[in-house]
């Protein structure tokens, strides 16, 4: 994959593509981590000198514009991040003229580009016309690159492609688990998403010394609709299917495997943690997983996880956290990613 370091990038006008789906309520944003993540990136780029152009979707609209997925509410939050003034958002029509007017060091967001059809059925025309906007594209976005969408995949037709900063992050450290990590590797897998997970655990009871996993999932293993190669790897909770949270003896159980790791892979709370009552199984093993720092590689991942992490100030205290959900679990499960092999990942 190419990437960015070396580019000359005043007043190129660039199409960033990032991942600005994060939870809303009443326009307030409640967690910003995967907006965060790309102010440094944006920043270099803007020492560059370079007209940046941003792309991303908000939810699910159906390739329809509704007000409730609007960029607006992001756009004025990333104002305040940046302390820059942001053009936008704009929808297509408009941004073509706006991006003629742009000056150097300038940022404009384009409005949710899922209010397009040729966005969501990767038509090649919507994606040229997208492409005709700047003079090379970027994709910064890992957590939507298992999309095979216009402006993912089939944009990189038309523009000079290059892999983004976070995007690179991602795969350097999401391999370090894969590649030859310092064992033992302690695999924890929780959460509501069990579509999302049945081919990691699965790939993980090959590769990991233990996979500790939370009801939902452990009890879609026990019925035999999720096959998993090597059960000797795998430790169940005590819990049945409809526990809202760790028992003592699973809590036990999971802190004896975390603390003989020397590396740590966690996706999904172990428990119904948006009620209180409910938190301490998840509170439990991050409180002993922060406590490691410096002793362990550790890494995180998901939307629900890290939300929940980021209340209780424990998120810097691992390694690395993956902006990626479906895409991180799809990576790690030994899938191609359409985003990745656009930009050439895989060689082809």
């Amino acid at each position: 994959m190419k990437t960015i370091s070396r580019l000359k990038l005043k007043s190129k006008r660039i199409l960033l593509r990032v991942d600005f789906n994060v939870p809303i309520e009443k326009d307030k944003i409640l967690d910003d981590f995967r907006i965060k993540k790309e102010i440094p990136v944006i920043k270099q780029l803007l020492k560059k000198k370079s007209k940046i152009i941003l792309i991303s979707h908000l939810g699910r609209p159906e390739g329809s514009f509704k007000k409730e997925f609007s960029l607006l509410p992001i756009k004025n939050h990333l104002k305040k991040l940046l302390k820059k003034e942001i053009l936008g958002p704009f929808m297509l029509e408009e941004a073509t003229k706006e991006i003629q007017k742009m000056k150097n060091g300038s940022v404009l967001m384009l409005e949710n580009i899922r209010f397009y059809k040729g966005e969501i059925e990767n038509e090649e025309d919507f994606a040229k016309s997208l492409s005709q906007m700047g003079d090379l594209f970027i994709n910064d976005a890992f957590s939507v690159s298992h999309r095979a969408q216009a402006s993912i995949t089939t944009i990189t037709k038309f523009l000079p492609s290059y892999a983004g900063p976070n995007l690179i992050s991602e795969i350097k450290n999401l391999s370090k688990i894969l590649r030859k990590p310092k064992r033992p590797l302690v695999v924890l897998i929780g959460g509501k998403k069990i579509e999302d997970k049945t081919k990691v655990v699965d790939k993980f009871s090959e590769c990991a010394d233990w996979v500790l996993l939370g009801n939902l999932v452990a009890h879609e293993i026990k019925k035999g609709s999720v096959k998993v190669k090597n059960m000797s790897k795998i430790i169940f909770p005590f819990e049945g299917k409809e526990a809202l949270d760790m028992g003592e003896n699973t809590i036990e159980i999971f802190k004896e495997k975390i603390k003989i790791a020397k590396t740590i892979f966690w996706s999904g709370p172990f428990g119904k943690i948006e009620d209180k009552r409910y938190q301490k199984g998840t509170i439990e093993i991050a409180k002993l997983i922060v406590s490691l720092h410096g002793k362990v590689f550790s890494v995180v991942g998901g939307g629900d996880t890290i939300e929940f992490l980021n209340k209780f100030s424990f998120v810097k205290k691992f390694d690395f956290i993956s902006t990626g959900g479906s895409a991180m679990l799809e990576f790690l499960g030994g899938e191609k990613l359409p985003g990745l092999a656009a930009l050439g990942y895989y060689g082809n």
